[in-house]
């Protein structure tokens, strides 16, 4: 599905990036497929952005400081972008979506959620508990184009 960014993306630059970061964004790769995750990483690092990887949702919520065992919001880590894998063992990718939703400090990070079925139900669920795009496996460059558009945000 075509997400769309509004108006004004097609100009997207590594530069302006680094303009509104000072630095590269840092974009969290969620994904239980090895090969899938590093694909992921592999073509948000060829356009200049910091990965960070984790292989399930839990792992996810503790490298963002939402773990179990929890005990300081300090040190929460800043992340411009979450991308994650809708299918995935223990925690799916909409429980994740949700769990960051709730919390008052990680709610307005995009996240971005990924799946190799094109179930318009699971589209529809994602995009109304405020995932910002949903995209289909695998991962392409122009995908990644249009999520750079979202790290402008």
């Amino acid at each position: 599905m075509d997400g769309g960014c509004g108006g004004g993306c097609g100009g997207c630059s590594k530069d302006d990036i680094a303009v509104e970061f000072g630095d590269e964004p840092h974009v969290l790769a969620v994904d239980d497929n090895l090969i899938d995750r590093k694909l992921v990483e592999k073509l948000l690092k060829n356009s200049s952005c910091k990965v960070t990887t984790a292989e399930n949702g839990l792992r996810a919520l503790e490298y963002l400081g939402l773990g179990s065992d929890q005990r300081n919001t300090l040190e929460i880590s800043k992340v411009n972008l979450i991308i994650t894998d809708y299918c995935m063992p223990g925690m799916t990718g909409y429980e994740l979506l949700k769990k960051i939703k709730e919390s008052s400090v990680l709610k307005e990070v995009p996240v971005v959620i990924l799946s190799s079925e094109n179930s318009p139900t699971r589209i529809s669920q994602c995009l109304e508990e405020g995932a910002q795009m949903f995209m289909l496996k695998p991962l392409k460059q122009s995908d990644v184009k249009q999520l750079k558009c979202h790290l402008m945000r």
